[in-house]
């Protein structure tokens, strides 16, 4: 099996960066401690304002699914939710 990269793309709200960040680093703490299929998950900020990309790797599709189903993601992500505007724009890729 290949791993998997996923690269979502998030706009923020304006004036909801800093939220976002913070709850963000705590998203990503719990991913690192609890996720043994995850090799990466980094948020990084694109060119243009309030525009966030997380990148992430995984182990195979069990580990994204793992990820998405975790109660940190559930929890966190719907804390992340409200500073959003709009659906994440989420773009999968194949290791090779």
């Amino acid at each position: 099996m290949s791993a998997i990269g996923i690269i979502a793309t998030l706009r923020v709200q304006p004036g909801k960066e800093a939220e976002f960040e913070s709850v963000f680093a705590d998203l990503a703490a719990a991913v690192r401690a609890n996720e043994a299929g995850n090799s990466y998950y980094r948020l990084f900020k694109a060119g243009e304002a309030g525009v966030y990309k997380v990148m992430e790797c995984y182990d195979d599709a069990a580990a994204t699914e793992t990820h998405r189903a975790s109660d940190h993601f559930r929890t966190l992500g719907a804390r992340l939710g409200p500073c959003l505007a709009g659906a994440p724009e989420i773009e999968t890729l194949t290791a090779v």
